[in-house]
């Protein structure tokens, strides 16, 4: 009982926690929690148990669940530190009390780091040599004349009355190091103060070139913006910078003995001289260079969580992205010598024709190529056409421009990034056997138009080229943010269930890899699904599994027309309650916004069924199965720009935001090289967060301030 108390004591701790950092009730925190415990997922909980969670969405769930994994794992760290201090006979209960009631790990940490295992030290061989007793009576100031009570001391070890007083010190600055509260005071002065960093003799070389405003740069780290503290430490991490914060040792080292005589009391002049040795031993040899290594690991912290969310952020708007929809598509991966690999697609984005043609030099057979493409596209009638936008996709598009199209068929770019990583992938090779890279290239780049997310899905979303310094944040983190994010993004769409491939499936709410295989390997067996109830005959997927994804799988034409919509098989009792009330049919309910306007909803509200669910059902019915994606939008990169060299402050041109950072987004404007437009140039005031202003793949219209054509760099400023 006893046991069970002080868990739910913990847990009551920890929760408390979560919801001050998120701005949350404590009962939104613990009813999400328990939620995770029954397993449920976290699209689920978001869309289907709004009761429970007082409204959360998906990214605040997502963030609820984030902590209470952090926590359950210092749950287990602490048991180790428990065990450890225990086995060492050093568990109080005042200490065993302190570190159940952390909800900080550097607290826990500091608190374990005198008993934690360590390898030799000069402490160690100090203590070794009998000089423990003597650090402790100079440690409790209970010694006058410290070098008289050294001499009792002297050993074959210990020669000299220094040497005995040195290795006391040296035990003294080691516990010093390791004392909580001497820790948490200089974190707090260190994390006030400046970061300084240094070129080295190595930032003469010329890839150093990127990180020369930080050969000489100075910034209080806590006011550091998040890219800046990446950049720093990566810039420090390759060679070509040092850097330190700026605590002044002095002032250091007088707080530390002032906390030291506070505690104890004032030692007479020559024993203090040697604390005083020993504090500034400790400072310099120990603590510095450990507590500089803290804070700059805290600021990297709080940059990874700060990084992590553009990444989040910007993926949602790529997968996201207004789909086509299922045309017939003519599909182009550009290329010069090499050719243009050229594929024709169904509607279902199947593979029914293949081919290369080289409208550009050195072959030049444009000729050629127009009759080839115009051919496919009336063979195949073609709807529309997808050129990739990498290497000759500008050249590309313009050859294909100026051919004669059927009325109706339109020309989009679209993007490369990640589609060799796809090309190469066991995915592509289990679509495409027989297909080489090239053409399983051209493929995902059709596909993508017709459908971002799910051709989006079968790629590592860190190659999608989204978001800064991917490679140099906490990769544990940035992967289950990224995938958070597929995951809420495509069971906020919705999926075909009679279509979707088994990696679109894998990310439905309680499906993953082994389940999506299943359900597909049922539906070669037995045909389309008829009803979302012939789920349960899916091997391994039981009515668990079942709740949790049921509602974020479609079934259009389904006899029961809530089987295309995102209204959850546990509710339908409510609609036909609903349809009964009004005199029809659950089926004539559906879309028919004359009968839904008559609806109470107030008068549905039952058991776990609140108003937040009557009202979802409500919107559902009136749009069912309704693409939150807006519709695809024509675009066209200005005719005169080919490369940077016709460029030139002034020049207004249109172009398509790729990229978005906490310093500002990039945008292609038809070139090698992506302009910046710097957060400051995006005319809103003391902005902070350029996604407030500009989404992913947006058509913007800018203006070029400034070209630098040594560094290949393009300024620009938002107009529209």
């Amino acid at each position: 009982m006893k046991n069970r108390q002080l868990i739910k004591a913990m847990k009551e701790i920890y929760i408390k926690n979560i919801a001050g950092r998120l701005g949350v009730k404590e009962w939104q925190v613990e009813n999400c929690a328990g939620l995770f415990e029954e397993g449920a997922t976290i699209p689920f909980i978001s869309r289907y148990r709004k009761e429970k969670t007082g409204g959360l969405d998906d990214v605040e769930v997502a963030e609820v669940r984030h902590w209470t994994d952090v926590f359950a794992e210092m749950e287990k760290r602490k048991e180790t530190v428990l065990e450890t201090i225990g086995a060492a006979g050093a568990l109080t209960e005042e200490l065993r009390s302190r570190i159940e009631a952390c909800v900080d790990a550097r607290e826990l940490e500091d608190l374990y780091l005198p008993f934690r295992p360590k390898r030799r030290t000069r402490a160690t061989a100090a203590k070794e040599a009998g000089l423990e007793p003597l650090a402790d009576r100079m440690y409790e100031v209970a010694v006058a004349d410290p070098a008289q009570e050294a001499s009792k001391y002297l050993n074959d070890k210990v020669k000299t009355v220094e040497d005995a007083l040195s290795g006391a010190r040296d035990i003294i600055a080691e516990r010093l190091s390791e004392t909580a509260s001497v820790r948490e005071t200089l974190r707090q002065i260190f994390s006030t103060r400046r970061l300084v960093t240094k070129a080295t003799k190595k930032a003469s070389s010329p890839e150093a070139g990127k990180y020369r405003g930080y050969f000489d740069y100075s910034e209080p780290i806590s006011r550091m913006a998040p890219h800046r503290v990446l950049a720093v430490l990566r810039a420090e991490s390759e060679g070509f910078i040092s850097l330190k914060i700026d605590a002044d040792a002095e002032k250091c080292g007088n707080k530390m003995y002032y906390d030291f005589c506070q505690e104890r009391r004032y030692p007479a002049k020559a024993l203090g001289e040697q604390i005083r040795m020993a504090v500034d031993d400790a400072y310099k040899r120990l603590l510095e260079p450990s507590i500089t290594n803290e804070v700059l690991a805290q600021a990297k912290e709080k940059a990874d969580l700060a990084s992590v969310r553009v990444f989040g952020e910007n993926l949602r708007q790529l997968l996201l992205a207004p789909p086509v929809g299922q045309k017939r598509v003519l599909a182009i991966d550009p290329g010069l010598r090499t050719g243009c690999k050229v594929v024709c697609l169904d509607a279902q984005g199947s593979l029914l024709h293949y081919e290369t043609i080289f409208p550009h030099p050195p072959a030049n057979e444009k000729i050629k190529a127009i009759r080839a493409v115009s051919e496919m596209i009336s063979r195949y009638g073609i709807e529309v056409i997808a050129i990739g936008n990498g290497t000759a996709g500008r050249e590309t598009e313009a050859f294909i421009r100026r051919i004669p199209l059927p009325e109706g068929v339109k020309v989009y770019s679209v993007s490369e990034d990640g589609a060799s990583i796809y090309s190469a992938s066991e995915v592509a090779r289990e679509e495409f056997p027989d297909q080489d890279v090239t053409v399983r290239g051209a493929v995902s780049i059709g596909r993508r138009l017709m459908d971002p997310l799910a051709e989006l899905v079968k790629i590592d979303p860190k190659s999608l080229g989204v978001g800064q310094y991917q490679h140099d944040v906490d990769q544990s983190l940035l992967k289950e943010k990224l995938d958070n994010t597929v995951e809420s993004c495509v069971n906020s769409v919705g999926v075909n269930l009679n279509t979707a491939s088994p990696y679109l499936l894998s990310y439905v709410a309680g499906i993953g890899p082994a389940l999506a295989s299943n359900i597909v390997e049922y539906r070669s067996e037995h045909g389309p699904y008829k009803s979302r109830r012939e789920l349960l005959n899916v091997k391994r997927l039981g009515d668990k599994a079942f709740e949790q994804c049921a509602g974020f799988l479609r079934i259009p034409g389904a006899a029961n027309p809530l089987d295309n919509s995102a209204v959850h098989p546990e509710c339908y009792h409510l609609v036909e309650k609903m349809a009964s009330d009004l005199g029809v049919g659950a089926s004539e309910l559906v879309g028919n916004e004359s009968l839904i306007s008559k609806i109470t909803p107030q008068k549905y509200v039952e058991g776990d069924f609140g108003l937040p669910t009557i009202n979802d059902i409500i919107s559902e019915l009136r749009k069912p199965g309704r693409d939150p994606r807006e519709e695809v939008k024509d675009f066209e990169f200005s005719e005169d720009i080919h490369s940077i060299e016709d460029l030139a402050a002034g020049m207004g041109l249109p172009g398509i935001v790729t990229n978005i950072t906490a310093f500002g987004a990039f945008v292609d404007i038809g070139i090698k090289q992506n302009g910046l437009i710097h957060v400051s140039k995006m005319g809103v005031r003391h902005l902070t967060d350029p996604s407030k202003v500009l989404k992913l793949r947006q058509h913007v219209m800018v203006e070029v301030t400034d070209v630098d054509l040594d560094r290949n760099r393009i300024a620009l400023r938002l107009l529209k």
